[in-house]
């Protein structure tokens, strides 16, 4: 037999975000943990099973489960762990979670998941330490606990209500930032102990990993810290360690026992909160005195913890859809404005609506057209020249924000209580044009709970001494030189407003902007130049394809020949494609426009039809809502939905249930069609860059395409006069619209 106790490397502050917390080869002792394989073998079991089964068998590594049975479930069914298996399989663990069962006669509650190709068999006692009934009071707790509409009072009551139910002396709820540290924004005590309200704590005393692990265990009990955990026992012949991701038992870092042993904790129990599928924060609640909480009570504080999800997904969705319409309204009335008025500072600078409006910022600059025109708190004449230039020479995206910009750009250091925050739109860098938005400094005291730059100390254990702090008493620091971040829902309304002015300054380019008829003709012959290369590169493409394929045919070649052809077949396959869709890029301002009346409805069942055949996914998983005729090149316009819509359908695939709705809406002005999905989503910063050629997102993996497609659409768009724009969020899916003017 061969014990499953983790042997990694010793573990310390420089790299405890690299331990392997779902490996630890342990499991908490207040229950036992069986694994059997698929044929019900047991293949591992846990040291502490003679505390829990004094007559059992000592080598149980082998035998059937059912050899257990009169030991364990005297009074089931025979086989009733098979049973309880593919129950869980067929619908779900978590509707077959906890199975009351017995031991020796006494009450246990099984719990069964999964890891890897084994099960996990974990059984715990079904008696609570706690006195309180936890499923009687949940009901009346959440009522009391959604009473207040106030987010801060939500929370608030939250965990007084979780405190009421499980007993625990300290219950907080703790959010996590950006960077991983964590505060303290509600709490519930007993009254003897101190406040921990607003306190801060670094990221390293909840690494990255064990939050991972947080969004799938969404409650984690450490029932007493001073516990010795039970070792895990598998034969000679199994070395990998088992994956213990889905257990409940799974023994705690000794890192993480250290520190609550440090701060005089007995026993610890967490509740996971989760915004949009991502770990929002915890409810962490502290007994200074050794607490188990059984399986039934622990699923029940879930659901306070579930219920509170939600209604923070909830309030934070209508706070930023309240945000998201004050800034699209404000950028609607900036391009009617600029449509209006010929001279585009004036539409952006001198009206009841401005810059200002489209963002929360103090502050902004319009560098347009050889002037520089200051709404609200900017940065002196000169300061603005210097800062200028730094972004000329730093900045090459067309969109950039910070929050500290006085780190990025020392020289802010001096106007910072300005500018802290910067936010860049960069309408042509060729002619130094943007636009610019600032919010000012924004001084904060962070009290963190001992000095997050603690020194570590190491005992000649390698681990007594291993804790995030030793001493938790409250630490001041004054961080400067920061402002309120740029929210979503900001640089989604710069993103958009960009789009609108470029769209304004191409509309006034004839009266406005003429362009040099040099540089008009150097643009025709590059792109002559551009049609011409792709076409003459197919001719010694088709020859490399065609002996590639005669050498294929050989049958005395060597595998490894044979794969090496293969790939050169595929490339060459991959480079037509794009030479293809070059060709269709250069071709299109080539181009004269057919102008007729197109009704999309035909055109679009088509295109759909044929996705769900290539893609082979149901119809219905498509939704075609109304459907208002527009004026274009039918061709042209068949090839802008056709690549958006097949965009929509490619980059949801991998969503368990893919949704793709096409939808038109109509005013006097114009027709607008959007196309929504619920897949990958495109990353905030790399939104003003979706329509660059050869541009393709981070995230889109083994997903086909050249990073044509956009930009071709792009320029049919434009070459209709319409507008395109993107919303999305990483994960949450991408909504394009697309605008067509009505002509008279």
């Amino acid at each position: 037999m061969l014990s499953q106790t983790n042997r990694a490397v010793k573990i310390d502050l420089t790299n405890c975000d690299i331990e392997p917390i779902h490996i630890p080869g342990k499991i908490q002792s207040h229950g036992f943990l069986i694994v059997i394989d698929a044929e019900s073998i047991i293949r591992f079991h846990s040291e502490n099973l003679v505390q829990f089964i004094p007559n059992v068998n000592d080598n149980l590594l082998g035998s059937h489960i059912d050899n257990l049975q009169p030991i364990i479930g005297s009074n089931e069914p025979p086989d009733f762990i098979n049973h309880i298996i593919t129950l869980g399989r067929a619908n779900g663990f978590e509707q077959t979670n906890p199975f009351n069962t017995d031991i020796n006669g006494k009450p246990f509650h099984l719990i069964v998941s999964t890891s890897a190709s084994y099960y996990l068999l974990e059984f715990e006692p079904a008696q609570s330490d706690s006195k309180t009934d936890v499923q009687r009071m949940i009901g009346r707790s959440i009522s009391e606990m959604l009473a207040d509409k106030n987010l801060q009072n939500l929370l608030k009551n939250c965990a007084v209500q979780v405190k009421n139910v499980i007993g625990y002396d300290r219950v907080m709820v703790y959010r996590f930032a950006e960077d991983g540290h964590g505060e303290v924004i509600a709490e519930s005590k007993d009254t003897e102990l101190p406040s921990w309200l607003g306190l801060h704590y670094p990221a390293s005393d909840i690494p990255k990993q064990a939050r991972e692990l947080y969004k799938v265990n969404l409650t984690r009990l450490i029932a007493d810290v001073n516990q010795e955990p039970a070792g895990i026992i598998t034969d000679a012949g199994n070395t990998a360690p088992l994956d213990m991701t889905n257990s409940d038992l799974r023994a705690v870092s000794p890192v993480h026992i250290q520190y609550l042993k440090n701060m005089g904790v007995a026993s610890s129990f967490s509740i996971s909160l989760m915004y949009k599928k991502e770990l929002w924060g915890l409810i962490a609640c502290h007994s200074y005195t050794p607490r188990f909480i059984d399986f039934r009570s622990r699923d029940s504080a879930k659901l306070i913890g579930q219920i509170l999800s939600s209604a923070l997904e909830f309030r934070q969705d209508e706070e930023n859809q309240q945000l998201q319409e004050r800034y699209k309204s404000a950028v609607d009335q900036l391009s009617r404005l600029m449509l209006k008025d010929n001279d585009i500072d004036n539409a952006l600078t001198r009206n009841s609506v401005t810059l200002l409006n489209a963002v929360d910022a103090t502050g902004a600059i319009l560098v347009f057209d050889n002037s520089i025109t200051k709404l609200g708190d900017t940065p002196t004449d000169v300061q603005v020249s210097g800062l200028l230039n730094w972004i000329k020479e730093n900045i090459n995206e067309t969109f950039y924000y910070t929050d500290e910009l006085p780190v990025k750009y020392s020289n802010a250091a001096l106007f910072r209580g300005i500018a802290s925050g910067m936010m860049v739109s960069t309408l042509s860098k060729e002619m130094g044009e943007y636009v610019i938005w600032f919010k000012p400094e924004q001084l904060q005291t962070v009290k963190w709970a001992g000095n997050p730059d603690k020194p570590v100390t190491i005992s000649s254990d390698g681990l007594a001494n291993i804790s995030p702090r030793n001493s938790f008493e409250e630490w001041s620091q004054t961080v400067t030189g920061t402002s309120k971040k740029w929210s979503n829902e900001e640089v989604k309304s710069v993103v958009r407003l960009r789009s609108e002015i470029t769209y304004a300054i191409n509309q006034k380019a004839g009266a406005i902007r003429l362009l040099n008829e040099k540089l008009k003709n150097a643009y025709e012959e590059l792109d002559t130049f551009s049609y011409t290369i792709s076409h003459d590169l197919k001719n010694p493409l088709s020859t490399i394809k065609s002996f590639a394929q005669i050498l294929l045919r050989d049958k005395d070649l060597k595998p490894q020949t044979l794969k090496i052809l293969e790939r050169i077949n595929g490339g060459a396959d991959k480079m037509n494609n794009m030479i293809n869709e070059v060709l269709d890029y250069s071709r299109i301002n080539r181009l004269e426009l057919v102008l007729k009346e197109v009704d999309p409805a035909t055109m679009i069942s088509e295109i759909v039809r044929d996705l769900t055949l290539v893609y082979g996914i149901d119809e219905n998983n498509i939704t075609i809502g109304n459907m208002p005729k527009l004026q274009g090149d039918p061709v042209m316009i068949s090839q802008v939905f056709a690549n958006i819509i097949s965009n929509a359908v490619k980059y949801s695939m991998k969503t368990e249930q893919p949704l793709v709705s096409i939808n038109g809406t109509e005013d006097e002005h114009e027709v607008v069609y959007t196309v929504t999905d619920n897949g990958l989503g495109i990353d905030i910063k790399q939104l003003p860059r979706i329509f660059e050629l050869f541009k393709r997102m981070d995230n889109v993996g083994d997903i086909e395409g050249t990073g044509v497609g956009l930009a071709i659409v792009k320029r049919i768009i434009e070459k209709h006069n319409g507008k395109i724009w993107v919303d999305s969020e990483l994960g949450q899916g991408s909504t394009f619209s697309i605008a067509f003017s009505k002509r008279n």
